[in-house]
């Protein structure tokens, strides 16, 4: 099917509200490593992977292997049976995650995860109020929504009202005016005033991605994360770690992101990278909060836990032990952050480079007040597709690059799409009229 003909049938039988990247939207055809083709031939440098989720590459042989073999064995069967890749799984996530974290339940998606963390959590401490962060973002789901924070991405008339928001941890545009580290993380502490006067006093847990993705890859400092847990400990509330972006080595250095801040999960969620593009989401907590769901009411998953996905995870999860381990996406993802960080230096547009390993952001801003900058985020996007490269965008004002190649990255690749990228810039600051 040719482009014209895809787009065609995209305006005619799909929902207008599918979001589309480009002026030209751009249908891909096929996939190798890091390298995509359209449906015109067209070769890119994907350093998006699928909103961080091929994160060993497209196609890698080993996770296609699996997923073949699978298929010709057993392709369903639902939760109500047993099969072996399940329990593989959950045994080799078991052996990962930080801490005891070692019972698993598996959705398709990250809202479903963070959907079953907050049942959890409320089940287990008998509280019903979560406290969840602005500029989150948990999913399309009507709970998931809920707990997202940002307006563009909540739809409908109905919301929990649960769900409370505290400020989250945005240096660069800090929403108390102050700067750090004279602040004292004033932001954490914002946390307990929240659950002060906007909650009963008692809450079932607070949910935190360690980076937001779609809220711009912001990334808070050393101490935010052990201050907000302390307090939802103190007010009877378990701390659920969203690592549906963060997760499996994309931080660099550790299997999941919140163990750069040291912090204990008492429950965690993961999808995306779990299973390199197959649907497949998990979340996993200590066993005697899994038992707290024992006696609550019935539950199956038709499709989670699918055979065919937990093979293909099971795959992933090889691949990124014997080619793509977190220490190397650390000395990657540095490479990667020392090119942006020049940029930052050269180019007036970028703000703020921020991030971890193989995650990380550059936020666009015009003039010394920092005005967000969306228009130069959308014709870098334009600048970067023509030379090649393709590129992610969030925030909360939709200016903020997010770059995210797979793990499987290599440095020449890293190099070639830093010299797109400076290239792309120049045109922009140029287009712009920006010196």
């Amino acid at each position: 099917m040719d482009t014209q003909t895809i787009l065609e049938k995209q305006r005619r039988y799909l929902w207008p509200n599918h979001i589309l990247y480009y002026t030209d939207p751009l249908p891909l055809d096929h996939g190798e490593g890091l390298l995509v083709w359209d449906t015109d031939g067209n070769r890119y440098l994907d350093f998006f992977g699928g909103i961080l989720t091929t994160s060993v590459g497209h196609n890698h042989p080993k996770v296609v292997e699996a997923a073949q073999e699978q298929t010709a064995r057993l392709i369903h069967s639902s939760t109500l049976y047993p099969n072996e890749n399940h329990v593989k799984l959950a045994e080799k996530i078991a052996g990962i995650a930080p801490g005891d974290l070692e019972t698993s339940y598996f959705h398709n998606s990250g809202s479903e995860a963070n959907e079953a963390a907050v049942l959890l959590a409320q089940i287990y401490t008998g509280n019903r109020e979560i406290v969840a962060l602005r500029h989150g973002y948990s999913g399309k789901t009507q709970l998931a929504m809920s707990l997202t924070a940002q307006a563009s991405w909540r739809m409908g008339p109905t919301f929990s009202p649960d769900i409370k928001h505290a400020h989250n941890a945005y240096c660069y545009r800090c929403p108390l005016k102050l700067t750090y580290p004279s602040c004292d993380v004033a932001c954490a502490q914002d946390v307990e005033d929240v659950i002060r006067t906007q909650t009963s006093g008692r809450i079932a847990a607070v949910l935190l991605e360690p980076i937001q993705g779609v809220g711009g890859f912001v990334t808070p400092p050393p101490e935010y994360f052990m201050i907000v847990a302390e307090i939802a400990r103190q007010y009877g509330g378990l701390v659920i770690i969203d690592e549906v972006q963060t997760g499996f080595g994309r931080t660099g250095g550790f299997w999941f992101g919140i163990q750069h801040w040291d912090v204990q999960p008492d429950i965690m969620t993961m999808a995306k990278g779990i299973a390199n593009g197959f649907p497949l989401s998990n979340c996993i907590t200590r066993r005697e909060i899994a038992d707290a769901m024992v006696g609550a009411g019935l539950t199956i998953s038709t499709f989670g836990g699918n055979p065919v996905s937990t093979a293909a995870s099971l795959a992933t999860i090889e691949v990124m032990e014997e080619e793509a381990p977190p220490q190397r996406s650390a000395v990657l993802g540095a490479r990667l952050r020392a090119g942006l960080d020049a940029f930052c230096e050269r180019y007036p547009l970028i703000g703020e480079v921020r991030g971890k390993g193989l995650m990380q952001g550059i936020e666009m801003v015009n003039g010394p007040d920092r005005e967000p900058a969306p228009q130069a985020v959308n014709q870098l996007f334009e600048e970067a597709r023509t030379r090649g490269l393709l590129i992610g965008k969030g925030g909360l004002y939709g200016n903020v690059v997010r770059i995210a190649p797979a793990l499987t990255v290599t440095e020449e690749q890293i190099d070639e799409a830093l010299l797109i990228l400076d290239a792309s810039l120049a045109a922009v600051h140029e287009g712009m009229g920006v010196e």
